[in-house]
């Protein structure tokens, strides 16, 4: 193991905090680049559109008619990213294309709780949500035939 080196990070309110841990010894992560997820293109769109969700179910919460209507659109969208992070662990192809399919079946509600949504947020913004949602679900569609005949985890001799 290499020694430890001396890592300075933020402590999340805006001061530093010291940590001795040896570099080869940081888990993968989001934030270092080192979780191959990260790089997924469906995953990276989904967890910005998770973060944009957040304020449009706001929004919505705030209007009597699309008060119901903001909780099941933050969950449909939270789910997309859930899914493709869960999906992407597995090691079968096959579980790996069944938890894709949520994923896209989660991408699917999104879209319809976006448009159904466009009198409170907007017919721009909405316009934006499916067009990134678009983006996701077409990725979903190519990767899920792939996915269904690979396998991670080679197979006992």
């Amino acid at each position: 193991m290499l020694p430890a080196a001396v890592h300075g990070r933020g402590n999340g309110y805006g001061g530093r905090v010291e940590s001795t841990v040896a570099h080869s010894d940081l888990p993968p992560s989001e934030k270092t680049g080192r979780d191959p997820l990260s790089r997924m293109r469906a995953y990276q769109l989904a967890r910005g559109l998770l973060a944009d969700s957040w304020t449009d179910a706001e929004r919505l919460r705030h209007h009597p008619v699309t008060e119901k209507i903001s909780g099941q659109l933050y969950t449909a969208v939270g789910s997309i990213a859930a899914n493709i992070g869960e999906g992407y662990s597995r090691s079968s192809g096959r579980d790996r294309s069944r938890i894709f399919e949520y994923a896209l079946g989660s991408a699917r509600e999104s879209m319809t709780w976006y448009r159904s949504a466009e009198p409170v947020l907007g017919t721009e913004l909405v316009c934006a949500r499916l067009d990134t949602l678009e983006e996701i679900r077409r990725l979903l569609l190519a990767v899920i035939p792939r996915e269904r005949s690979r396998l991670i985890r080679p197979t006992k001799l």
